[in-house]
């Protein structure tokens, strides 16, 4: 590359790290970009995710070999030729230190995240000092803008230890909210909050699942949820409408963000604008059309998320794509695929959409007034391989839990559940929901398998509402309704302790 390339490119860097300097130097900036995003801030960040690639080139030794053995050819101000890096390609094929700005770790204030292996073995990722402070101060921003509040207490029951989701929640929270680190212990969350009493807003963080726990657990007691102001933020993995609807039984507000170890934990978030829109899409089959396709039945999560950080794409079969748009990340994600499905969409095109229903519109904009944030979608549908296959159908983790949680007077039994495809004595392959009671749950036979029957049937008609290859299975094959479900106690059979941090949902396949 020559000198006078270089030099520009030095210069421009230095220009874009001053302006970033000054928009994430307080969460109020944060929140008045959120609100005022224009299309022409997604040009300067598609620009930006462009430069960091270009500089990754330049100064990151594993990037450099990376892109000479892809047959790469440097193009002026074109973010699609640089390949795709993922796990594989890129994170497993080059050592942490040729992974990082000029081949160094840089030592002193940099932070080693483990992620919890559910692609298979952990991995670490380093995380600089300077890496640190960008992703906690966007935390921080988000979290006053979803949940304000002048007496906010955050109680982070997240994992603790070397998973990236519970020590830097920790750390973002503490620069807008009292903050107790609980870990996921039920004892010490409800001795805190009984302790504080209701004199704050409180804003629990926690997995999907853990929260049920809890609420289940504080019904038991009951706790006086009447006199406290509880919300929560949660994350780590996907949430249905069932089990939000579940949780804001109890909660004034439950918010999800989207993260991941391999990139950051604050890549987006729900907001009042995206929870209307996905519960919208449940029901409006014209306008999930309109924005997803006609074939498409899933429900996805529903996320708005800010480019000018995580610069966004989808490639040709809808995996996500993401730049991180900053040289303060130690080891630079640079087009990063993380398996995840997804498509994205401007904020003016959803108006648009939107606009053809007076009704809807008028929905939308009573959301909009909530939160104001003006950012572009991100409909997350998951992981690509997520799914076990029967009947010509794909039934997918959030279907089921959908199917279990809608409706379902027995849910507070559960626990949590996995899903398997398994081959019986008549050598019929046949999906298979296994179910995990609550610790303490103690059901008789008879109990046992009036539970199962309740669940079996919500999760058939469920399948059967959303999926037209499902329906179309049971018309065509009565037997295609043989759906086992089966009623484990708490810490036996698939949920027998595994080490792992998060549910697991798709278990080998065992013979019964």
């Amino acid at each position: 590359m020559s000198f006078v390339r270089q030099w520009l490119l030095r210069i421009c860097s230095f220009a874009l790290t001053w302006i970033y300097g000054v928009y994430r130097a307080h969460p109020a900036v944060w929140r008045l970009m959120a609100r005022n995003y224009r299309p022409w801030m997604g040009r300067f960040a598609r620009l930006h995710a462009w430069m960091t690639c270009q500089f990754a080139a330049i100064d990151v030794p594993a990037y450099g070999d990376f892109l000479r053995r892809n047959g790469w050819q440097f193009r002026w101000f074109v973010l699609a030729s640089y390949p795709p890096t993922d796990k594989l390609s890129y994170v497993k094929a080059y050592p942490e230190e040729q992974r990082c700005w000029k081949g160094r770790i840089e030592i002193e204030g940099s932070v080693v995240d483990e992620s919890s292996g559910s692609s298979g073995r952990p991995y670490n990722w380093i995380r600089s000092r300077r890496e640190l402070r960008t992703v906690h101060k966007n935390l921080a921003g988000y979290t006053t803008l979803v949940f304000p509040s002048r007496r906010r207490f955050v109680i982070n029951a997240y994992s603790m230890g070397a998973w990236a989701t519970g020590t830097n929640t920790g750390i973002a929270m503490a620069r807008v909210a009292m903050v107790k680190n609980t870990g996921p212990d039920l004892d010490k969350i409800i001795d805190t909050l009984r302790h504080f009493g209701p004199g704050f807003d409180y804003v629990i963080t926690a997995y999907p699942p853990f929260l049920k726990h809890l609420l289940d657990r504080m019904d038991a007691e009951a706790f006086p949820w009447a006199d406290y102001r509880l919300s929560a933020l949660v994350g780590g993995e996907g949430m249905t409408e069932a089990l939000r609807d579940y949780l804001e039984r109890r909660f004034v507000k439950v918010r999800s963000g989207y993260g991941a170890s391999d990139l950051t934990i604050g890549m987006a978030g729900e907001t009042d604008l995206t929870v209307w829109l996905r519960r919208r899409l449940r029901t409006d089959e014209r306008l999930r059309a309109a924005l997803l396709g006609p074939d498409e039945h899933r429900l996805p999560m529903v996320f708005q998320y800010n480019p000018l950080e995580t610069y966004l794409e989808t490639t040709d079969d809808d995996e996500i794509l993401c730049t991180i748009n900053t040289t303060a990340v130690m080891t630079p994600k640079a087009r990063y695929n993380i398996g995840d499905e997804g498509r994205l969409l401007s904020f003016g095109d959803l108006v648009k959409v939107v606009s053809a229903d007076p009704a809807a519109l008028a929905e939308l904009r009573a959301a909009l007034r909530v939160d104001r944030m003006r950012l572009p979608l991100l409909f997350l549908f998951g992981r690509r391989d997520s799914t076990v296959s029967y009947m010509g159908a794909n039934i997918y983790p959030q279907d089921v839990e959908n199917g279990l949680y809608q409706g379902n007077d027995q849910a507070h039994l559960l626990e949590g559940f996995c899903l398997t495809l398994e081959e019986y004595d008549d050598l019929e392959r046949r999906p298979a929901v296994h179910l995990q009671l609550r610790s303490g749950a103690d059901l008789g036979d008879d109990e046992r398998r009036k539970l199962a029957d309740v669940c079996r049937q919500g999760v058939l008609r469920y399948l059967a509402e959303v999926s037209r290859d499902f329906a179309e299975s049971l018309a065509e094959d009565p037997t295609s309704a043989d759906l086992r479900v089966y009623v484990h106690d708490h810490g036996t059979g698939p949920f027998a302790a595994t080490g792992k941090i998060k549910n697991v949902y798709l278990a080998r396949s065992a013979a019964s």
